[in-house]
C-alpha cells in the first residue's frame, strides 16, 4: 500500500512494514504515480507518492528513502530543480534518483539528470521489468547499508559495556589489593569495602552478561 505524500508522518515500529525501504514516487500525473506503483507490486519496498517537487522535499524532510523516482517534467518546480535541492541537502545528498523521462527528448534529459546528480533514468512508456530490476539494485543496497549501520552501532554499544566492565574490574583489584595489604591504606570499614567489593563485582557480571546477550542476537 502507497503512504500519498500528505499524510501525517509517524515513526513506526522496527520490522514489518515500517522497516520495508521506502521508494519516493514523485510525478504530478496521478495515472504515473499508480503505474510505478502497480510495477513495483511484489517488491520488498514502501512506495511513498509525492505529486509535485514541493511535496517530495517536505516529505524528505522526516523520511528515509531508499531511492526517488522523479519525473523530469513537471509544472512549477521540475524534476532538475527538485533534485538540485535534494542534492544540496546533507540529509538527502546521498538518495539515489532516477529520473522519468520522455523517450524524445531521452539524450538531452539524461546527459542533464546526470549532471544534477541522478544515477540513472527511465524513459516513458517504461518497461516493467526494467524499472523492477533497476530498483532492486538500490533497495538492495540500502539493506545492505542499513545492515551494515546496526552492525556498527551494536559494536560501538559492545564496546561501551566492555569499557565499562574493565573499568569495575580494574576497581574491584585495586580495592583487593588494598584489602590484602594490611597497611596503613587498609580502610578502617572492611565490610563496607567488601559490600563496594561485591558491587563492583556485580557491575562486571551484568556487563559481561549484556555483551554476551548483544553478540547472540
Amino acid at each position: 500500500m502507497a503512504v500519498d505524500a500528505t499524510e501525517r508522518h509517524t515513526q513506526g515500529p522496527v520490522g514489518g512494514e515500517h522497516s520495508a525501504a521506502k521508494v519516493l514516487i514523485v510525478d504530478d500525473r496521478y495515472d504515473n504515480v499508480l503505474a510505478l506503483e502497480a510495477s513495483l507490486q511484489g517488491m520488498p519496498v514502501r512506495p511513498v507518492r509525492a505529486l509535485s517537487g514541493e511535496e517530495a522535499l517536505k516529505r524528505l524532510l522526516v523520511d528515509d528513502f531508499a531511492l526517488i523516482l522523479l519525473d523530469v517534467q513537471m509544472p512549477h518546480m521540475d524534476g532538475f530543480e527538485t533534485a538540485q535541492h535534494i542534492k544540496r541537502r546533507e540529509r538527502t545528498r546521498h538518495v539515489p534518483i532516477i529520473f522519468l523521462t520522455a523517450a524524445d527528448r531521452e539524450a538531452q534529459l539524461a546527459l542533464r539528470g546526470y549532471a544534477t546528480g541522478a544515477v540513472d533514468y527511465i524513459t516513458k512508456p517504461f518497461d516493467p521489468w526494467m524499472l523492477r530490476a533497476k530498483v532492486a539494485v538500490f533497495v538492495e543496497l540500502w539493506t545492505k547499508t542499513q545492515r551494515l549501520r546496526a552492525h556498527v552501532e551494536a559494536q560501538r554499544a559492545c564496546d561501551a559495556e566492555l569499557a565499562g566492565v574493565s573499568r569495575s574490574l580494574r576497581e574491584a583489584v585495586a580495592l583487593v589489593g588494598v584489602l590484602r595489604s594490611g597497611s596503613r591504606e587498609a580502610p578502617s570499614d572492611p565490610d563496607r569495602q567488601l559490600a563496594q567489593l561485591s558491587e563492583l563485582l556485580d557491575q562486571a557480571r551484568a556487563g559481561l552478561a549484556a555483551i554476551a546477550g548483544g553478540t547472540a542476537g
